[in-house]
């Protein structure tokens, strides 16, 4: 039995996520100048490379690099394997729209773990 993911944890992994994704987007797709110029180039580059890194790496591994480090993985709700391709997609735009991400029911599972019938454990 799997013990429930705090939501620190769950926060740490995205925030890695979605700086390492931002850190790529001001690096190659911002243009050129200073640092803080570049910025706000980033956001959308962004969020593009925040959702296929999120798809593609939960699809190959069950987890983001963030959740890596954080020691979690995304597991099939019903029989505990690995995510199915559509769940996987399913999270990922869900996990795009912040307020589906943030927002949890009764039982500690976000709407995005819902709708995309994944949950997310601790691992060893």
């Amino acid at each position: 039995m799997h013990s429930e993911v705090s939501l620190g944890r769950r926060f740490g992994a995205i925030s890695l996520d979605w700086l390492s994704s931002y850190l790529i987007a001001i690096a190659f797709f911002s243009g050129s100048g200073e640092f803080l110029d570049r910025t706000p180039q980033a956001g959308f580059p962004a969020l593009l490379i925040f959702f296929t890194q999120y798809f593609v790496l939960v699809t190959l591994q069950g987890a983001s690099a963030g959740h890596r480090v954080f020691r979690m993985r995304i597991v099939n709700f019903e029989d505990g394997g690995r995510p199915t391709l559509l769940q996987a997609l399913i999270r990922s735009v869900l996990m795009v729209i912040v307020i589906t991400a943030i927002t949890y029911d009764e039982n500690g599972r976000g709407i995005h773990e819902r709708f995309s019938k994944t949950k997310i454990i601790l691992t060893n």
